[in-house]
């Protein structure tokens, strides 16, 4: 059964996307010890796990050890040992006040993998499996089971593994069967949603040139579960396409919230701004090519609010609402039906 086979079966045997599904974005709890006192609108999106809850990368190398040792070799991993020791990450520091990177800082939401250590709060890991797959607590027993104590991933049923994701997914796990929980894992972070951060600790205002297919197929890609377990298998044509719609309404999603927290016409506010608006522009030429539903209520909702200051509600309200269309469009996407968009996903030869 191909994933956009099984989308569709979710949702007409599970009802996946009137249960868990849509709430997930907004169901990772927090992984500030500061975030009590910041606006809690923010926390419901841009602080992605519950410390309390996060087990570490030791808990997914018994079954993905081939992706934990891809994972290794990444910046993502490496941020551990090398960030504070950046000149650049240092300046930034400086300008904040920050004297420990990896603890109580503007570093940790995107930087770290927060655990509980010792009873107190603490880095633990880079960017890691959690960090993009969600806190595993509540939801890595389910996640493991195929039908039984004994059963293997290739003894498990069609019927059980629609069952198994979709109780996972309603316990936390951003599961790339819905590649939107992917990419909203993606630019929940590299639309770097602080404006503090930006406009006085002098960080760039979002990686301007992300963009999901070409960083996340390359260096990051560990797609080991599809193959022998040894192999790192390339994405097919209608997956990467899914992948770059799905990153088009991701970044229109988080681009737009960027917007809403900015409170001056500095910096952060402004590329913010000017990131949604081009993200629409081109989130609207693919549509031209496909067609699709989905991507034509994302743009009509996105065309109905100002980027403007103090319009945080109503551009939060409608960030929401691309949010559930993201969500929408990772279930129920065909990729097959969208060969018009291939001259738009990146090449093989500009992955990162």
């Amino acid at each position: 059964m191909s994933e956009a086979q099984l989308n569709r079966t979710s949702i007409n045997r599970t009802g996946i996307i009137g249960g868990g599904l849509l709430l997930i974005s907004f169901a990772m709890g927090m992984a500030n010890p500061t975030a009590d006192k910041a606006d809690p609108r923010d926390r419901k999106w841009n602080l992605a796990l519950a410390p309390q809850n996060v087990l570490g990368v030791q808990s997914c190398e018994k079954c993905h050890a081939a992706e934990i040792q891809t994972w290794k070799r990444t910046p993502h991993s490496e941020t551990f040992l090398t960030l504070h020791r950046k000149p650049e990450a240092q300046k930034i520091a400086d300008n904040l006040g920050i004297t420990n990177f990896k603890n109580d800082s503007n570093c940790i939401q995107c930087h770290y993998t927060m655990g509980n250590v010792d009873s107190h709060l603490d880095a633990i890991a880079g960017v890691s499996c959690e960090s993009c797959h969600g806190a595993a607590k509540d939801w890595i027993a389910v996640h493991n089971d195929y039908g039984g104590p004994s059963a293997t991933r290739e003894q498990e049923s069609p019927e059980h593994r629609i069952k198994r994701l979709t109780a996972s997914i309603d316990l936390g796990m951003r599961n790339p069967v819905n590649v939107y929980l992917v990419a909203q894992s993606c630019y929940r972070c590299h639309t770097v949603p602080d404006e503090k951060l930006v406009n006085i600790g002098g960080h760039n205002a979002g990686s301007l040139d992300f963009e999901l297919v070409s960083w996340s197929q390359g260096t990051v890609r560990h797609n080991f579960v599809r193959t022998d377990g040894k192999s790192n298998a390339v994405e097919s044509p209608a997956r990467l396409r899914t992948l770059f719609l799905a990153g088009m309404i991701a970044d229109l999603e988080f681009s737009m919230r960027a917007t809403a927290m900015a409170t001056e016409k500095a910096t952060f506010g402004i590329t913010s701004a000017q990131r949604t608006a081009r993200s629409l522009e081109r989130l609207k030429s693919a549509q031209a090519k496909v067609n699709h539903p989905v991507l034509a209520e994302t743009i009509a909702v996105a065309q109905s609010v100002s980027l403007k200051l103090n319009n945080r509600d109503q551009l939060e309200m409608v960030a929401g609402k691309i949010n559930e269309f993201g969500v929408r469009f990772g279930a129920t996407v065909n990729g097959d039906e969208l060969a018009a968009i291939d001259s738009f996903v990146p090449p093989k030869n500009k992955w990162k």
